[in-house]
């Protein structure tokens, strides 16, 4: 079994800051990409932000300058720092995984996991 678990969201006022971190735990042979998405109410859930194991990042254009992604590899942990936060940043956030698990016959195989959301909420 492997599990993200988040933490860090929150109500901030816009011009606000967040860091938001995502802990992945279980049986977990190596990670490859991490990353953060978002979902607003009644939209479709978009990729803000992903690292890959060698420390390589990508940006949705709507938050580039703004966030910035890190993670830990020691400690298997993705981060998702935000500064400047706006009204049109309010979702919930999803942290993802892709997750290469060792099978008993040996193998190798790579998963896509995903946290259980924390909600971003920038007052006006």
């Amino acid at each position: 079994q492997v599990q993200l678990v988040e933490s860090g969201g929150g109500l901030v006022q816009a011009g606000g800051s967040l860091r938001l971190s995502c802990a992945a735990s279980g049986s977990i042979f190596s990670i490859n990409a991490m990353g953060w998405y978002r979902q607003a109410p009644g939209k479709q859930r978009d990729l803000v932000a992903t690292v890959t194991s060698g420390g390589s990042t990508n940006y949705a254009d709507s938050v580039k300058g703004r966030f910035t992604i890190s993670r830990d590899n020691a400690k298997n942990t993705v981060y998702l720092r935000m500064n400047s936060l706006q009204p049109e940043d309010t979702a919930v956030y999803y942290c993802n995984a892709r997750i290469v698990r060792r099978s008993s016959n040996g193998r190798s195989y790579e998963y896509d996991y995903w946290g259980q959301g924390t909600q971003v909420t920038v007052s006006s």
